[in-house]
C-alpha cells in the first residue's frame, strides 16, 4: 500500500540533490540566472510538496473522524506561483523566468518518476 511519508521522504531527498546539481551548475557555468532560477523554482516547488502532504494528512483526519475540511490548498498553491513569478519579475537580471517556472513544476515530475519506479520496483 501506499505511505505518504515515505513518498515524501523519498522525493524531498530527490528535490535536494537537483538542488544541489542546480547550485553546482549556478557556481560553474556562465548560465547562473537559468539555474539560480531552477534552484528557486523548486524550492518553492518543494514547499508546495509539504503543502500538499500536509493538507492529505489533514484531509484523512477529517475524514476519519468524520468531519469536513474547509479547503485542500489551491489558493496557497497558486499564490506561491504568483509569489515566484512576481520575484523573477523583480530581479529580471538574476532570475530567469521560465528556469522559475519550470523550477515550480519540478515537484510533479519528480511524483510521476517516482510512482513509476516504484510501480516497477513491485512487480
Amino acid at each position: 500500500m501506499f505511505d505518504l511519508d515515505k513518498m515524501f521522504y523519498r522525493e524531498l531527498k530527490y528535490i535536494i540533490y537537483l538542488v544541489a546539481f542546480y547550485v553546482l551548475g549556478w557556481g560553474f557555468t556562465p548560465y547562473k540566472p537559468v539555474f539560480l532560477g531552477l534552484a528557486f523554482g523548486t524550492c518553492l516547488s518543494l514547499f508546495l510538496l509539504w503543502t500538499m502532504v500536509s493538507k492529505n494528512r489533514k484531509l484523512t483526519k477529517a475524514a476519519m473522524e468524520g468531519t469536513k475540511m474547509k479547503s485542500v490548498g489551491t489558493l496557497s498553491r497558486m499564490a506561491t506561483a504568483a509569489l515566484a513569478v512576481s520575484v523573477a519579475l523583480q530581479f529580471p537580471d538574476a532570475l530567469h523566468l521560465g528556469s522559475v517556472i519550470i523550477g515550480l513544476m519540478t515537484i510533479y515530475f519528480v511524483i510521476i518518476i517516482d510512482f513509476f519506479i516504484q510501480h516497477l520496483r513491485q512487480k
